[in-house]
């Protein structure tokens, strides 16, 4: 039997992650128009902890790796080599990234000599500015723009920095970033060490005041500048950003509280996930829980058995900080994330994730498409406007996707549409946050009219609960209209003439009493070839006229018109009649020409 031989593409990278608590396994593809998002083609991981391999199980000395652990590591890289090579990953695209545990290991260098020998492959060890560096690149990849303080919390060590980016930039401190020996298992080890102290809370004590002077001073020497920290005191705390498996574990043990006891948050994705000062630091409860708990989603018994660890970092830190942290966002972004991240481009870090994730789904004419939904939205005015946090990306994307559960039936279109970015085609899209995943759900689900089935429209009050209802609202706007557009354009296609063109503005003449704020769109068609006196028929008997634009028809375009409206009437209002929304009065206009 003749093997296909596979061709290689130069756009996959075969990356090692070989870390403290875990070596993670894993291709990319950095292929445009979607290297942004970082593509994952495939991913493993494999549970050896070299951390632990380096300390005896009885006396807890350090050892060196034992042999049969370097053995096992090597025969999993051999292993990962042949994937890569069934994938098409060019031999000199495969990379080995090796953090603290390798770093500091005793026998450091007989491993990689071996891990050399049997494979070919180098390991690149980062110093501990580069796994900050890195870590930090890691963090930014996972968002949009990053505003406020990073950690990232390993298995044998910890870093944290300053980050500000926007379009692209990144801007952190001259440092770098600073690194402790306080990674999830050195913290464990350190804490059992304190226990067989003669006094253990003495112990404890002082290992904390440590770890309080240690990030007090590093608070000084990050050089954070004036402008971040007067963002923090505005907005009332620090935005923290928190990487690292220690830390991801101490995020899912929030996500499964907020998804128990009645509660029922939608999203179970990671990187995004946003807990408040009050939840992070309720270490104690959550260590009640890992202990109590029989199974958590995604928290191993290793994390598990971390916990209180974490805790005991997590309180030191919060007390540390001149400025209490206001909330953290946990990221999935880690060396992986970072060291791919880091080899783009400036122009390709500029892009938006959610922009870039829908891309692959746009049809032809999906940037007129953006342009008449933008163009849907009005200016402010009137002492209104529209949500800052809804930007031209979101509706980017909208207009990408907007066709892509169009051949589904109406049973299932919104549904599916719902689901889209938060279990569908969005769902590993890297660099997302929760709330985009949640404008761009409420958009698709709205641009097939929202019909959904009970258990479906619970869903959607989750997901809704996510955004304001300021942001909720205008999220049905724009889905309604982007449903007004897929009427007037089937196909997604423009053609050789356009039919639509769409304007608005805020007015204060709405209500019954004519004094109420709202929203006046107006559709504009192309001008009937009919004569205006076939209006007066379409006026008088209500039914359209078989000479009318079989597409752009005047009565069809009203009755369209009316349905857009509807996310006007009170009773379609975030929270119903007393809740938020505003009045849309829907214009229907004629060109004055039709060519």
């Amino acid at each position: 039997m003749r093997h296909r031989r596979v061709m290689h593409n130069e756009h996959l990278v075969g990356l090692v992650d070989m870390g403290s608590n875990g070596i993670r396994f894993s291709i990319s593809d950095l292929s445009p128009p979607t290297s942004r998002i970082l593509p994952t083609l495939y991913q493993d991981r494999l549970g050896i902890s070299l951390y632990e391999a380096q300390h005896d199980p009885e006396t807890g000395e350090r050892i060196p790796i034992p042999d049969r652990t370097i053995k096992n590591v090597t025969a999993e890289l051999r292993r990962f080599c042949l994937v890569c090579q069934e994938f098409g990953v060019a031999k000199d695209r495969i990379r080995i990234i090796a953090t603290e545990a390798t770093r500091t290991a005793v026998n450091s260098q007989e491993f990689r000599d071996h891990i050399k020998d049997r494979t070919g492959l180098t390991v690149e060890m980062l110093t501990p500015a580069q796994e900050g560096n890195i870590g930090a690149m890691g963090i930014v990849s996972s968002f949009a723009s990053v505003r406020g303080l990073v950690m990232d919390l390993g298995g044998g060590s910890a870093q944290i920095t300053w980050i500000i980016h926007e379009d692209g930039v990144v801007r952190t401190s001259p440092r770098v970033a600073i690194s402790f020996p306080y990674g999830a298992a050195a913290l464990t080890k350190r804490l059992a060490d304190c226990e067989k102290a003669k006094d253990p809370e003495k112990a404890k004590q002082e290992f904390r005041q440590e770890i309080r002077t240690n990030f007090r001073n590093a608070y000084d020497e990050l050089e954070i500048p004036p402008e971040l920290i007067r963002h923090a005191e505005d907005e009332g705390g620090w935005h923290l950003y928190l990487s690292g498996g220690g830390f991801r574990g101490w995020g899912y043990l929030l996500l499964s509280e907020s998804q128990v006891h009645g509660h029922r948050y939608p999203i179970s994705i990671i990187n995004g996930f946003k807990a408040s000062r009050d939840e992070l630091t309720d270490t104690e409860r959550l260590k009640q829980v890992a202990q109590d708990a029989e199974k958590i989603f995604r928290v191993s018994d290793r994390r598990r058995y971390q916990v209180p660890a974490v805790a005991f970092l997590i309180n030191a830190l919060s007390n540390s900080l001149k400025i209490p942290p206001l909330d953290a966002r946990f990221c999935q972004g880690g060396v992986r994330e970072g060291f791919l991240f880091n080899q783009l481009p400036r122009e390709i870090r500029a892009q938006d994730p959610i922009a870039v994730a829908s891309a692959p789904f746009a049809r032809v004419s999906a940037g007129h498409f953006k342009a008449l939904l933008m163009s849907a939205l009005p200016s402010p005015a009137l002492g209104k406007a529209i949500p800052k946090t809804i930007t031209h990306h979101h509706i980017e994307a909208l207009a990408n996707l907007m066709y892509y559960h169009s051949t589904n039936g109406k049973e299932i279109a919104s549904v599916s549409a719902l689901y889209c970015p938060i279990s569908g085609v969005l769902s590993s899209a890297h660099g997302l946050s929760h709330s985009s995943r949640a404008k761009i759900a409420l958009m698709l689900e709205n641009r097939y009219e929202g019909e959904l089935p009970p258990r479906e429209a619970q869903f959607k009050h989750q997901v809704a609960s996510i955004l304001t209802p300021e942001e909720v609202w205008w999220c049905n706007y724009a889905g309604i209209v982007a449903w007004l557009i897929g009427q007037i354009y089937p196909t997604g296609a423009i053609g050789e003439k356009m039919r639509l063109w769409l304007s608005a503005r805020f007015v204060d003449d709405l209500g019954k009493g004519g004094n109420k704020v709202g929203v006046e769109l107006t559709i504009s068609i192309r001008k009937s070839s009919a004569s205006s006196v076939v209006k007066q028929e379409i006026d008088e008997d209500g039914d359209e006229d078989e000479d009318e634009d079989p597409l752009t028809g005047r009565v069809r375009v009203d009755s369209f018109a009316k349905n857009v409206a509807k996310v006007g009437k009170k009773k379609n209002w975030v929270g119903g009649r007393d809740g938020w929304g505003m009045a849309v009065k829907v214009v229907v206009a004629e060109q004055l020409s039709s060519v």
